[in-house]
């Protein structure tokens, strides 16, 4: 199993590089990274340390729990590190001390170092206490997504010890676009995450080597250091996918990720809407908010159908579905139910869902202010506010519990529908001229059916992105949806793989903002990607 699997760790470049796909002059990038290090820091970097991007062909459930299907693309982060080396005749650096630089010109050297705390007196020693300081803004800032990630090695691997973290020189870059809805930040937590647990090294020589699964938690907690409640999914996928498969990732009754391999026959192509989406900007009336919304739904929905709920438990529509059908083995290492099982319960689960409409109300779609929000959740105001509201900023006055379960619900069948199709697909070896392309269609339309209810139910599309998938689909492609967050960012496609060229094209020709766009501008926002690999560190001899 996956998250079981160690980090990759590689000696060899021509093994790197061929699981790393194919869009990219791979090699290219990272001779020119370790040059670069070796011209501003002296000497050549002990590691690189790559985490990738990430394209989601059906999602935005993962924080209800449900399994979802996100895929790595070739565009990553990288970053070159080494342990920084003293100068004779200089004050000795302290403990920890970072000295980053970004290959980007328009991004200054940041220098910071952690202060360790003491812990109070009147604490006893098995009281978990945060143990170190840095100081990390919640601003759009790539310095405080690296101190994200130093944070979390800090307090996992230096908190109570006599060990301190070695000064550290970084020097990174990426080719994942920012704000785009393909996880620049959470591919920058994680290979900074990896940096740090290299170069102190965390990843060689112990008996208890890091997993992709704790990799992946840590990132997790991580991230919310700027201000994101992340779901898992982006961790998930840029450190445990494989190349030519997109990953099911299924969060409950534990973490767990599969491949599951593409019909051949086609590429994903992702175009940047150029409305920029930042969840740390828009999270208050977006991506946070929705997942109160829909845990908040989650309970309403569990007290409609009688089954009983924890004043203090925050259930997800995952548990949900799993209690109402008295789900088994689920404990410490349980797989829950069979996917046939979860599909069949997923399917009448409509019905369940439309009880979240309010009898006689003029708003069918149910926009509870928050006062009715808090009558239907069985909880006094108090109570309400500590599970629901005490760690998350959210801004609405309206919460519309029906539409953001329905989509849930809805697209969590849609996952499962395309990882069948995808496997009964490769298992009958299906040519691309015939089965493929049946394939490939109905996977299209799955793709097409999630950008509706993502717009309509879950509300987190915009005109942008709108005009764009339908213009993809005007052009050829099978099928179009956002990816990411949503509200900005970009969209994913998926194409025949002998028509990308005049994809690409007319879409640069058709969408208002492409025009005059034309070499690496172009190739900035619209690109084609193979499914890749995952986190990995390269270390030089």
């Amino acid at each position: 199993m996956s998250a079981q699997e160690a980090i990759p760790i590689y000696t060899n470049l021509t093994d790197l590089y061929a699981s790393l796909g194919t869009s990219l002059n791979h090699a290219e990038r990272w001779a020119n990274l370790a040059e670069e290090f070796e011209k501003r820091f002296g000497r050549k970097p002990e590691y690189i340390v790559r985490a990738p991007g990430r394209v989601n062909l059906i999602e935005h459930i993962d924080y209800a729990l449900f399994g979802v299907l996100p895929a790595a693309i070739e565009r990553d982060i990288l970053i070159a590190c080494a342990p920084t080396t003293p100068l004779a005749d200089a004050t000795p650096h302290a403990p920890g001390s970072v000295f980053a630089e970004n290959l980007h010109p328009k991004y200054t050297r940041q220098e910071f170092a952690p202060a360790p705390k003491a812990k109070p007196s009147n604490v006893d020693d098995d009281v978990h206490v945060e143990g170190w300081h840095l100081d990390i803004p919640q601003q759009l800032r790539w310095e405080n997504y690296v101190k994200a990630g130093y944070y979390g090695v800090l307090e996992n691997y230096f908190t109570g010890s006599e060990v301190h973290p070695v000064p550290v020189d970084l020097l990174v870059t990426g080719s994942v676009p920012a704000g785009s809805g393909l996880s620049s930040s959470a591919a920058m937590v994680v290979a900074s995450t990896l940096a740090f647990l290299a170069i102190n090294g965390k990843l060689e020589g112990t008996t208890d080597k890091i997993t992709k699964g704790e990799l992946v938690k840590m990132s997790m907690e991580n991230e919310k250091r700027v201000g994101v409640n992340s779901g898992g999914m982006d961790q998930a996928a840029s450190v445990m996918s494989v190349p030519s498969s997109v990953l099911y990732i299924t969060f409950y009754p534990s973490l767990t990720a599969s491949p599951t391999p593409l019909p051949g026959g086609a590429v994903l192509v992702c175009a940047h809407s150029l409305k920029v989406s930042d969840k740390a900007l828009t999270a208050k009336k977006g991506y946070n908010l929705r997942v109160v919304e829909t845990l908040v739904g989650a309970r309403v929905l569990a007290r409609t159908l009688g089954i009983p709920v924890g004043a203090r438990e925050k259930i997800t529509l995952r548990e949900v579905v799993g209690k109402l059908t008295a789900e088994t083995d689920v404990g410490a290492g349980g797989k829950g139910m069979d996917v046939p099982a979860l599909m069949d319960v997923l399917q009448k689960m409509a019905a369940a869902v439309e009880q979240l409409k309010p009898s006689g109300s003029a708003d069918p779609d149910f926009g509870a202010t928050m006062e009715e929000m808090i009558a239907m959740s069985g909880l006094s105001a108090e109570e309400f506010h500590e599970v629901y509201m005490s760690w998350v900023e959210v801004d609405a006055t309206h919460f519309r519990l029906y539409k953001r379960a329905k989509h849930v619900c809805s697209e969590a069948l849609r996952v499962l529908k395309f990882r069948k199709l995808c496997l009964d697909t490769a298992v009958a070896g299906a040519d691309p001229a015939a089965g493929n392309l049946v394939a490939l269609k109905e996977l299209g339309r799955l793709m097409n059916e999630s950008q509706t209810s993502c717009a309509d139910d879950f509300e987190c599309s915009c005109e942008e992105l709108d005009l764009l998938t339908q213009l993809a689909r005007d052009a050829g492609a099978y099928g179009s949806r956002l990816t990411g967050a949503g509200w900005g960012g970009c969209t994913v496609s998926l194409v025949p793989e002998d028509e990308v060229d005049s994809f690409i094209k007319k879409i640069s020709e058709t969408y208002p903002p492409y025009k005059g766009l034309v070499g690496d501008a172009l190739s900035e926002v619209i690109f084609a990607t193979r499914p890749s690999t995952g986190a990995c560190v390269y270390k030089f001899d």
